[in-house]
Formats: C-alpha cells, sequence, structure tokens
C-alpha cells in the first residue's frame, strides 16, 4: 500500500491538506514519468492514496461536518458529488492504455477534477471544520482517519460515497482490493 507521509500533525484538516500536497505531487510523477513502468507504479499509488484518502472523508469528515457546520449537508453533499465523478473518471483511467495519449488527456482532466475538489473541500469544509471545532476533536479525527484508511479500499467505488456504504462495503472492497493488488504485484 502506499505510503501517506503526512504523519506528525495533531489537526485533521492539516492532516488531510498535507495529503492534497502529496496528491497533487504524485500526478506529477504520472505525468511526467518517463518510462512505462515508471508512470503505472507511479498511477497504482496515486490511485490508492485517493481512494483511502477519499474513503477517510466519506468516514469521518463528511458526517462531522454535516453536523458540526452551518450548511454542511449542502456543502458535503456538493463535495460527494464531485467525489464521484472523480471515481467514475478513475475507473475510467484504469481501462485505458497507460502508454496512450488517450489516458494522459484524460489523466489531466482528471488532475484538474481533483485539484478544484480539493480546493473547494479545503475552502468550504475544512477551513469551517477548523474554526468550529476544538483542537483536542481535530486531534481526534487525525486517529480516526488514520484508522479509516488504514482499512479503506485501494480502488476508487463509484457509488460508494456515504459513510454508512463505507462502513457495509468498505472492509470487503477492501478485502478484495487488497489481494487484487497482491496478485497484481506478484503478476509484475
Amino acid at each position: 500500500m502506499v505510503e501517506t507521509f503526512v504523519h506528525s500533525t495533531d489537526d485533521v484538516v492539516e492532516f488531510l491538506r498535507g495529503q492534497h500536497n502529496q496528491i497533487k505531487d504524485m500526478f506529477d510523477d504520472v505525468i511526467h514519468a518517463s518510462a512505462s513502468t515508471a508512470r503505472e507504479q507511479a498511477f497504482v499509488e496515486l490511485r490508492q492514496l485517493l481512494a483511502v484518502h477519499e474513503t477517510a472523508e466519506e468516514m469521518v469528515v463528511h458526517p462531522r461536518a454535516r453536523r458540526d457546520i452551518d450548511g454542511g449537508d449542502i456543502v458535503v453533499d456538493a463535495r460527494l458529488l464531485e467525489e464521484r465523478d472523480a471515481k467514475e473518471q478513475l475507473s475510467a483511467l484504469e481501462d485505458m492504455d497507460i502508454d496512450s495519449q488517450e489516458f494522459m488527456d484524460a489523466l489531466i482532466a482528471f488532475k484538474t477534477t481533483v485539484v478544484d475538489h480539493a480546493e473547494r473541500e479545503e475552502a468550504e469544509e475544512f477551513d469551517r471544520l477548523q474554526r468550529e471545532l476544538a483542537p483536542d476533536d481535530l486531534k481526534r479525527m487525525v486517529s480516526a482517519v488514520q484508522a479509516a484508511q488504514a482499512i479503506a479500499p485501494t480502488r476508487p467505488h463509484p457509488g460508494v460515497e456515504s459513510s454508512l456504504l463505507n462502513f457495509a462495503i468498505g472492509p470487503f472492497a477492501s478485502i478484495l482490493d487488497r489481494a487484487r493488488d497482491i496478485i497484481s504485484a506478484a503478476m509484475r
């Protein structure tokens, strides 16, 4: 599984912002990879981080935002629609030849979708959570996010954007995803 290099923070918002920055860097790794195998490995790592990152947000952050920020339902519903669109784009990318121009064009469009989503999430959800919640709550949420990421699926699953569905389907999908990852790695 891909390493999330964001470790030493006592604030879930800063933790997730750090992951957003890592995701942006990983897109560049895929785009600028000079060899097919390097591009494929970078894409697999990007996909895994996106999957665990979004799962943790869906299980921990979005429910808290719904409850604790004014207009939270509206904000979270908009982010979930964006996340579903991103998962669909990512699923389509997985079916493309990684060396094709079609893949590169779709990847660049996907990067725009993800970066725009992250910016809206930071401005409309994260900043407000940081203002509304006590530092102890933000710290506890880091542990919850890390726990969610430890059991999260490693592939996108469009249609599984709610915390309830992630709790119900996530562990099973995670087992299947991790088995696929191990088998795929063994075949390389």
